[in-house]
């Protein structure tokens, strides 16, 4: 009786622990963290393996919409070339996606995935340093000019993956998009 007692306190300070967690979210991270441990089950699951590294660069047709312009536009081409200047970003965030981070709670791995999204923003937000020289002398703009337009577009980039990228949504790039799908389940 005894140990049935323990293992009962135990539970219910586990149980405590994680309600205590879910409850400094907000509604829509709560939902999010329960599409983790979905995740997190599946990946536990015998015989279920991680495929081959896949990326399309930036999702959302950026990348692609970017070599269109380049191909009808070789003055653009000659620029700004075939790929976004931060799609190594891009590339990065996949690979964090991809495997959908290493964390064994559903919260570590929503933090993960919070930590590849800011990342994310900060690596657009630094190709702007990379690029003043060559943005001022062709466009005529000033560096404040150039962090406004990269803050919008690192920003923009931040809400997208935000949005559209949580685990088990069905997406193709959603995180863990390495694992089989665990939507609907």
């Amino acid at each position: 009786m005894f140990l049935l007692k323990r293992v009962a306190c135990v539970c219910v300070l586990v149980a405590g622990t994680v309600q205590a967690e879910e409850a400094a979210l907000g509604l829509v991270d709560r939902l999010e963290v329960r599409s983790h441990a979905k995740l997190l089950e599946l990946r536990d699951q015998d015989g279920v393996t991680l495929a081959p590294f896949t990326t399309d660069g930036c999702s959302g047709g950026m990348s692609a919409t970017w070599k269109t312009v380049a191909d009808m536009f070789p003055g653009f081409a000659d620029l700004h070339e075939h790929t976004p200047p931060w799609e190594s970003c891009c590339v990065t965030h996949d690979q964090a996606y991809h495997v959908g981070g290493a964390d064994l709670t559903p919260k570590a791995s929503f933090d993960a995935r919070l930590e590849a999204d800011q990342i994310l923003e900060q690596c657009v937000l630094a190709t702007a340093a990379e690029n003043y020289d060559m943005l001022q002398a062709e466009y005529g703009v000033t560096v404040p000019q150039i962090d406004t337009a990269f803050r919008m577009i690192s920003s923009a980039m931040f809400d997208a993956v935000r949005f559209g990228g949580g685990p088990c949504s069905g997406l193709p790039w959603r995180w863990g998009y390495g694992w089989p799908q665990c939507w609907p389940g």
